[in-house]
């Protein structure tokens, strides 16, 4: 009988605690007091939500080659900054009590306030919501392919989607059917895009069976509407550009373009041609993540891209209205988050903290100020609309962060991640202790204390 060999990420601390979990048993019959029962999106593998010391972790059974694949894939993908899955650890030698062979498996962290499209669906959203995913989903695509990564099996299944402002962010969950090449040919691009388009159809196809899409919605419509998407942003990323001489002012401009969509430069070729009367533009190195970084250096505060363009409109506002454009930017921002951002969060009972992370209630508690102002006829203070949104709105909302199973929504598990260096080694056993408590909530009472 082969022992059982984990090896495992040596930075995630949860890893000490998985020779606990009954290894020795199929994942399907895994006891209750070991799951967490979070919302599932469709998978061809059994996937299950399990609590392990202070975080909840998916673990997806498969094959040894295919989970060893998988997480190797997932940890490059990580080093090169694509929203993904964060992988854990590798299980194999499994056995059960009559000697029998059980599958190798994938263990991966819970993507905090992150739902499946399926569950999506399944609350009162915009009529828009099937586009606007679709629309992330497209982002993600070109961001995969920038990198050099060839999905293979894109759908609205193999992935997951925070809120960001109104939009959507989305993260890769199933990477068993990737490649990683150095740059990716236009008939691999253009067969991950095809296949986008096919996959999308089919899946908005069943919610519409189920009576979940909104009426009016056509499924094959917003299903095409990824290869535009997709070809519209790849081309602002990529595309050369051809202007005079005369008209450097150009080259800011595209770069600026970009930095709208999101996206820093960090190349540039620029070429003329022989009699130096044409310049050529093409941006050579993009990264992705432009406000959120700018964010995270001014405030701490890490977000999605759009939560964090939304969050530094409201700081330039400040810095308007107190008069502080002459003032170091780091200073103003410290102020900003003290005095304007912070107490709108501390405005959130401790009980509702699961609902949304606490930039995206910035952005609403924003958004209801909006509204409430304009139904009065009158600017309604920051702080009267923070309590508003939590009385009205929020109270309302469900905990995406929290424990839930929508029963008859959610039937198999999908969540995926596919080795060894410095930061992993094999793990021969250790254990830690069951937390009862949300690891979310004493994150965010943590985060608080820290800022203000």
């Amino acid at each position: 009988m082969a022992p059982l060999q984990i090896t495992a990420l040596t930075a995630e601390r949860s890893a000490l605690a998985l020779p606990d979990l009954p290894w020795d048993a199929p994942l399907s019959r895994w006891p209750a007091e070991n799951l967490a029962a979070l919302p599932r999106g469709i998978s061809r593998h059994v996937v299950r939500f399990v609590r392990l010391a202070e975080a909840v972790v998916a673990v997806k059974e498969n094959t040894e080659e295919l989970v060893r694949r998988e997480y190797g894939l997932l940890r490059v993908l990580r080093r090169l900054d694509v929203p993904c899955v964060v992988p854990v650890a590798v299980v194999t030698g499994r056995t059960a009590p009559d000697g029998a062979a059980l599958d190798p498996a994938l263990v991966t962290q819970h993507l905090q306030f992150s739902l499946p499209y399926r569950a999506l669906f399944s609350q009162s959203l915009r009529p828009d919501t099937a586009t606007r995913l679709v629309d992330a989903l497209a982002v993600l695509l070109v961001r995969l392919h920038l990198a050099g990564f060839y999905w293979g099996d894109v759908s609205l299944s193999n992935t997951l989607f925070r809120r960001d402002a109104g939009e959507f962010a989305a993260y890769l969950v199933d990477a068993e059917t990737g490649e990683l090449h150095n740059e990716l040919s236009d008939g691999q691009r253009e067969n991950d895009v095809e296949v986008a388009r096919i996959n999308i159809a089919g899946e908005l196809m069943d919610l519409e069976a189920a009576e979940y899409l909104d009426e009016g919605v056509d499924p094959v419509e917003v299903a095409n509407s990824i290869v535009e998407r997709y070809h519209s942003l790849w081309e602002e990323l990529t595309g050369l550009e051809s202007f005079e001489q005369g008209e450097r002012w150009r080259v800011q401009a595209r770069i600026e373009r970009l930095n709208e969509l999101g996206f820093d430069v960090g190349e540039l070729s620029i070429s003329t041609d022989v009699g130096g009367s044409v310049v050529q533009i093409q941006p050579k190195v993009v990264d992705a993540g432009h406000h959120s970084r700018r964010l995270l250096r001014l405030t701490g505060i890490d977000a999605e891209n759009n939560q964090a363009r939304r969050l530094l409109n409201d700081l330039d506002s400040y810095v308007a209205a107190t008069d502080r454009q002459n003032d170091d930017e780091e200073i103003a921002a410290h102020d900003w988050l003290a005095q304007v951002f912070d107490p709108v969060v501390r405005a959130v009972p401790r009980r509702m903290r699961r609902k949304l992370e606490p930039a995206e209630v910035f952005h609403e508690v924003l958004e209801h100020r909006w509204y409430r102002s304009e139904q009065a006829g009158r600017d309604i203070p920051l702080l009267e609309a923070a309590r508003s949104y939590v009385e009205e709105v929020l109270s309302q909302r469900p905990d995406e962060q929290a424990v839930i199973l929508q029963t008859g929504l959610m039937d198999t598990g999908q969540m995926a991640a596919v080795g060894m260096d410095r930061d992993e080694a094999p793990l021969l056993g250790a254990s830690g202790p069951d937390d009862p408590d949300d690891p979310e909530s004493d994150r965010i009472d943590g985060w608080l204390s820290s800022h203000g």
